[in-house]
């Protein structure tokens, strides 16, 4: 009989201060049993520090508190990658894959950051080298464990639904049609050709948004606010947090949720965890 194991993605913005702020106190009542975390900006031993009693892996930016991803689960993973592609990929810090046995299967799961980008810059050349790794690697994934999910701050918002003022983003990082069309290709039926947003070709990996196939043709729910002005008050947001899951696992989707806090000084990030149950076990 499968289980329900609930996951989470959340961008900490820091995890010491987003638990100082009331993280701890979220988990407390979440009942999450994984959780994929970005741009954490500590080491491992802070880590275990912030967050006693989780298995912990992470994977630390080359620069000191920047960036960072860790996985946490009640359980020790059997597996960890922590390389997306060949140097001289720009990933320290931003990808890392544990595989975990529950109740006889495999789970696979992948906690990414993905370069926040500024158009036309060096920044958004590492980007979109990023993005053609997450392309290559994905499927490599699905292969070797067809229960998988990548989750994170994927710092691409797909369609329009994604941004509140996407008619003023089209052409910033974050909107591009470029962008877009890497998840146009992601979320493409597997195999068949795929016209991405920017008019170029490619081929669908099959992979699930569990977000948008749970909520459907709606704007966002947004999972992050800008710090500035009156972003959170206004709903004035991006929806740029993911899980994305193969279709085998996609199946397993019980319920998928945006966790936004009550009000601008109750958050203790300027992102907002996204969970979803998924039945796992034979």
């Amino acid at each position: 009989m499968p289980r329900r194991v609930r996951i989470a993605s959340v961008n900490v913005n820091g995890i010491r201060a987003a638990t100082r702020k009331g993280m701890i106190e979220w988990l407390d009542e979440a009942d999450v049993d994984v959780m994929a975390l970005q741009e954490v900006r500590a080491t491992l031993e802070e880590l275990r520090t912030a967050l006693p009693g989780w298995e912990l892996v992470n994977d630390e930016a080359l620069a000191k508190g920047r960036a960072g991803v860790a996985i946490a689960t009640r359980m020790p993973a059997i597996e960890v990658r922590r390389v997306l592609g060949p140097e001289p990929l720009d990933s320290a810090g931003r990808w890392i894959e544990a595989d975990l046995e529950i109740d006889g299967e495999r789970l696979t799961v992948v906690s990414a950051y993905v370069h926040t980008g500024e158009a036309d810059t060096p920044r958004q050349d590492a980007k979109w080298a990023f993005l053609d790794a997450m392309e290559k690697r994905m499927p490599q994934i699905e292969q070797s464990s067809p229960l998988a999910v990548v989750m994170g701050d994927l710092n691409v918002g797909h369609r329009e639904l994604d941004i509140r003022n996407w008619k003023g983003n089209v052409k910033k990082a974050g909107f591009l049609p470029r962008e877009r069309a890497y998840f146009d290709r992601f979320l493409g039926p597997r195999g068949e050709p795929v016209t991405g947003t920017d008019g170029s070709t490619g081929t669908g990996l099959g992979w699930v948004d569990v977000g948008r196939a749970a909520h459907g043709d709606v704007d966002g729910p947004y999972t992050w606010w800008s710090m500035r002005g009156r972003a959170f008050d206004n709903d004035s947001g991006w929806r740029i947090d993911y899980h994305l899951a193969t279709a085998a696992l996609a199946e397993r989707v019980s319920d998928y949720r945006v966790v936004r806090a009550p009000s601008w000084d109750s958050r203790w990030s300027d992102h907002a965890p996204v969970v979803a149950d998924y039945a796992i076990g034979e």
